[in-house]
């Protein structure tokens, strides 16, 4: 006797999804998931992503271009460092000593206010040193600074763009967008380009960079890679704006058709009528004109538009104005959307973005702005670890050589000259006695 089996083939909306629980459903094709390019099936590095150093090159000047020229980015930027920065991170020397800690802090306090000593090119405090680095990492994604150790530079640090970090193209090693990587990823040398390199130029010979060790003979840092990376294996930082150039350009998109449209409704215009027999003749030139073909090839004449202009039209012709609602609802709210996309990729609330609360009350402000402030406690810790501890430490060392007063402290047991700790600045509390009592 013959058993013959039936397959069940599920019929309902529940029967179906039982089926897709087996699967990851994200990874399945979609009609409401676009196709991503670039993503390799077998996995990669966050550095397989940048691989191109033309686009990734491309991808900083664009940010830059955007910092520079656009309306609100650059401001909101600033918002987000200033937040962080405000006045200083200060240092605190823990040695053991109290002598010992006031001469370190005076000798800090003096390298710092003195751009002379402080900045290789002699412009900049520690403290806009402090600013540049983090602004830097926000709009470039990095900066390098190089704490020499010898020469007519010792003693002053040197901040370095992130495009000067480069790979020539005839080299074999492991070099990551001119980072020289060992075998566990340990960043062995940076090659740093000439300050003066053509931007139009091709990097081709290893010859054209400078190789700088990242640690010295003793194991000190002497390249400081300023960056906060999202992976493990992200070489160089991938840039913040990345994420919303498009809005950034829909946003002035936007923002330009709404002021030529307010141009355009603030004209005072005079619209005549005339009957069909007016023998008056063809209407004469009223501003700026321009020719325009048509698909059939045959050419209209086009009247710029101006403030109190006269249009007249043809002969038997009934015109009719308009005036457009400027500006409508619709308007804020999107521009408030385009801008919270924005705002929210730098760390920033749109109530701080803006410096506007019209939009919330005290409570929404204040729950906002608690948000933003664990951000930004985040920023201060891996600025100090990546900046100011590392300089600190490189400074205490010139300074044993320098000074006899600390190398003589450097010897006594119970002391040490390179124990210290970083108070980055809080911010007051938005209604002091409810939150005291909190």
């Amino acid at each position: 006797m013959a058993i013959t089996t039936t397959r069940r083939i599920p019929t309902t909306l529940a029967d179906q999804f039982d089926g897709l629980r087996a699967d990851y459903a994200a990874a399945k094709p979609s009609r409401f998931r676009r196709t991503r390019t670039g993503l390799p099936v077998s996995g990669s590095s966050a550095d397989y992503h940048i691989r191109s150093e033309i686009d990734y090159l491309k991808l900083i000047e664009q940010a830059r271009e955007l910092d520079r020229n656009d309306a609100i980015v650059g401001q909101m930027i600033d918002r987000a460092v200033t937040n962080c920065v405000q006045d200083g991170i200060r240092l605190d020397p823990q040695t053991g000593n109290p002598e010992a800690d006031a001469l370190l802090m005076n000798l800090w306090r003096d390298w710092c206010e003195d751009p002379e000593r402080c900045d290789a090119a002699g412009e900049m405090t520690f403290a806009d040193i402090e600013h540049q680095s983090l602004r830097a990492a926000f709009v470039d994604g990095d900066i390098v600074a190089y704490l020499p150790g010898s020469g007519m530079a010792a003693g002053t640090l040197e901040l370095i763009e992130g495009h000067r970090v480069r790979t020539p193209t005839n080299t074999k090693r492991n070099v990551v967008h001119g980072v020289l990587l060992g075998p566990t990823r340990r960043r062995l040398q940076y090659w740093i380009t000439r300050d003066d390199l053509d931007p139009y130029s091709t990097l081709r010979r290893v010859a054209d960079v400078l190789q700088i060790p990242t640690r010295d003979g003793e194991g000190q840092r002497r390249i400081l890679h300023i960056y906060n990376p999202k992976r493990i294996t992200t070489t160089c930082c991938w840039i913040t704006l990345a994420p919303v150039m498009d809005q950034v350009g829909i946003l002035d998109d936007v923002n330009f058709a709404k002021l030529i449209q307010q141009q355009v409704v603030s004209c005072f215009a005079v619209f005549r009528e005339r009957e069909a027999e007016f023998q008056g003749g063809a209407p004469g030139q009223m501003g700026s004109q321009q020719t325009e073909t048509l698909a059939d090839t045959t050419t209209r004449t086009l009247d710029g538009i101006s403030p109190g202009m006269d249009v007249r039209g043809a002969p038997g012709e009934k015109l009719h104005g308009f005036s457009p609602n400027i500006p409508n609802t619709e308007y804020f709210d999107h521009v408030r959307l385009i801008i919270s996309l924005i705002s929210v990729n730098l760390g920033l609330p749109l109530v701080m973005a803006l410096m506007d609360s019209t939009a919330t009350n005290f409570s929404g402000w204040r729950g906002a702005v608690d948000q933003a402030r664990m951000g930004f406690r985040h920023n201060q810790r891996w600025l100090i670890r990546r900046l100011h501890r590392p300089v600190y430490r490189w400074k205490v060392r010139n300074w044993i050589e320098q000074v006899p007063e600390l190398r003589r402290w450097a010897g006594v047991e119970g002391v040490d000259v390179f124990a210290h700790r970083w108070a980055p600045p809080t911010w007051s509390y938005i209604e002091p006695l409810k939150d005291g009592q909190a």
